[in-house]
């Protein structure tokens, strides 16, 4: 994985940036500063492979990312692109303690916060706070993944097309047609005349 060079002038602390809106005490922003280490990705990075030990989750302070895995023919399925303020992780493996079972690629050059989550447990400990507000994203998640199995199992791939649109504004732009197709479950063709058929109403 290659690391771009910090730039000097670019994004905010990752503490002040996540926690925008909520208050802690100066020896409790010490103690979350301490426990979030910036780290810079070009496209093309692989920040996470299959079968790799998952130690951290990360918050995404520019660029773009995107979770796949890949099924037993070779066939791509996204299940999840991360852009400004969403976190990314394999987390089945994160919470399980297990090897990863998703691949994550950087697919926009990205500044990411990365937290391990032995220092996120011990925060949780000392500032219940963070807990609550660690649950309440987690919540907010459960919920976003539920929405998406209905809308797989519900909608035409017409409409999948419309939400995705509706939950990734202008990221059609910067990243590749089959990264799409392989999100909403189809082919690199049905995509395109999904287009086609929305442009002209």
């Amino acid at each position: 994985m290659s690391v771009l060079q910090p730039n000097p002038n670019g994004p905010q602390s990752c503490s002040s940036k996540i926690f925008k809106g909520t208050s802690f005490s100066s020896e409790e922003s010490q103690k979350i500063k301490k426990c979030f280490k910036k780290i810079y990705l070009k496209k093309g990075d692989i920040l996470l492979r299959t079968n790799e030990t998952v130690k951290h989750q990360y918050y995404v302070l520019d660029g773009c990312l995107r979770t796949y895995f890949i099924d037993k023919t070779g066939r791509e399925h996204t299940l999840q692109f991360a852009i400004n303020d969403w976190w990314i992780s394999d987390y089945t493996a994160y919470f399980n303690s297990e090897k990863a079972i998703l691949n994550i690629e950087c697919i926009q050059n990205a500044t990411l916060c990365e937290i391990s989550k032995t220092d996120l447990d011990s925060l949780f400990k000392q500032i219940p706070q963070l807990e609550t507000f660690f649950r309440k994203k987690l919540e907010s998640a459960f919920s976003g993944f539920q929405k998406r199995i209905l809308a797989s199992l519900s909608q035409s791939a017409a409409q999948r097309y419309v939400s995705f649109i509706s939950s990734y504004p202008n990221i059609e732009q910067s990243i590749k047609n089959y990264h799409i197709a392989s999100y909403l479950g189809i082919t690199t063709e049905s995509l395109s005349r999904i287009r086609k058929e929305l442009a002209q109403h």
